[in-house]
């Protein structure tokens, strides 16, 4: 495993895969690297001939009172994981790399990105789409892996593909979740073993809305009432929002007569915390 803090090095490295004809897959990680990252790599590694593993706290998709200083780091670890799997590059440039002191040039990605993540963080994805689109122009993969934890992100970067026209098979893949259901972030290493304990809360919460689905309820109202009047047993959770929106625009509906996303977000202690499951009428 070969490790490229400059896009001239990795792509010096990719043209030569690419001249052999190889196949290149991409995960775009921001390190800490957790079983939910490792399953994307294993699913990189199967389908791929070439695997690269980006490692890159983007500052671009923080905000100032963010958690940017504090956000996990262990590129050893994370190497070693990887180097375990297989993988054959990883990218791990100084922030200056990426943008550069004269840097200008941004990627807005409209529609999609006026609620859930995109009203409760401004510029955060421009920030995301931006780093994104970077990594898939240095690597020209033909393949790129991304989770459903995140879904807004990875409809965001499906859309921003499909508008500019981009080669690349964006492949999302389940959510992994710990024993208890909780999905698998690098943020949940900030969490005390009591908050640990909460936070599971959130997907059976999500869990007891979708048993209310399958039982016939389609209004979205319903819906988020069985979330909210589940959570609000735990005052240690504030909100920042519970929607049903549909999978292709991210807009609210009111009535589930589409294929759409129950998303949540909550605040513990200054930890966030998203989830979301499908309805499929």
């Amino acid at each position: 495993m070969q490790l490229c803090r400059t896009i001239v090095e990795l792509r010096k490295e990719l043209a030569k895969s690419r001249v052999e004809g190889k196949r290149i897959g991409l995960v775009a990680t921001m390190g800490a690297l957790h079983p939910g990252h490792l399953s994307l790599v294993e699913q990189c590694m199967l389908e791929s001939d070439v695997a690269v593993v980006s490692i890159f706290v983007n500052p671009a998709q923080f905000s100032p009172d963010s958690d940017l200083g504090r956000y996990p780091r262990n590129l050893e670890g994370d190497c070693e994981k990887l180097k375990e799997l297989g993988v054959h590059y990883v990218f791990h440039p100084e922030p200056n790399e990426i943008y550069p002191s004269n840097y200008c040039t941004w990627v807005d990605v409209e529609q999609l990105t006026t609620l859930l993540d995109g009203a409760s963080r401004p510029g955060y994805f421009r920030g995301v789409a931006t780093v994104v689109l970077q990594l898939l122009n240095i690597t020209q993969p033909s393949y790129a892996y991304f989770g459903q934890k995140d879904a807004q992100q990875a409809a965001v970067i499906q859309r921003l593909c499909s508008d500019l026209h981009l080669e690349v098979d964006i492949r999302i893949l389940p959510i992994v979740r710990e024993p208890d259901g909780l999905a698998m972030s690098s943020r949940n290493t900030y969490l005390s073993h009591e908050e640990r304990r909460i936070a599971p809360e959130l997907f059976k919460a999500l869990e007891s809305s979708q048993q209310l689905f399958r039982a016939g309820q389609r209004e979205a109202a319903a819906l988020i009432e069985v979330v909210q009047r589940h959570l609000i047993s735990f005052p240690i959770l504030r909100k920042d929002y519970v929607e049903v929106v549909d999978t292709e625009q991210f807009q609210r509906l009111k009535i589930v007569d589409r294929p759409a996303l129950l998303a949540i977000a909550f605040d513990l202690n200054g930890t966030r915390l998203i989830d979301n499951i499908y309805l499929e009428p």
